[in-house]
């Protein structure tokens, strides 16, 4: 399942999945893996889940970042769920190719059994209309 938080830029996405990674993380059974840009939201995370910073990874392509995604999952049988802050940036990937990406996430999900929760920021707030029943929050 691939789940997003939408909005325009300042909006309070990274709160809204920052509180949703954290109220999960009571209940999941397995792993988490909350990747960002930045290590700034460290200490808002519940210490259960993993924090990665994908700027120390040299991921500047989507294919590269989608990689770097089945080597994560590759070494742990326990992922249960990961979350993505700042995707758009963080995948290399514009809105008209979150599609094609989002897609690739489910076929890594439907495979793997992992929920994946992104937030993506876009300019006017809208994602393609293909994709807005996978929208969770919308803000």
């Amino acid at each position: 399942m691939v789940r997003m938080i939408t909005g325009k830029n300042g909006k309070g996405k990274s709160k809204v999945l920052l509180e949703k990674v954290n109220e999960e993380i009571k209940t999941v059974l397995g792993n988490v893996v909350y990747i960002d840009t930045t290590t700034k939201h460290m200490y808002e995370l519940n210490n259960k889940i993993r924090l990665i910073n994908a700027s120390e990874y040299m991921l500047d392509t989507c294919d590269k970042f989608l990689g770097f995604l089945s080597g994560i999952i590759s070494q742990d049988h326990d992922l249960q769920q990961m979350y993505f802050d700042n995707f758009l940036k963080l995948s290399n990937t514009s809105v008209s190719e979150l599609e094609t990406v989002v897609n690739e996430l489910e076929k890594l999900s439907e495979k793997f059994g992992i929920d994946f929760y992104i937030s993506v920021s876009t300019s006017d707030g809208d994602v393609p209309t293909s994709l807005s029943d996978r929208v969770l929050v919308a803000l």
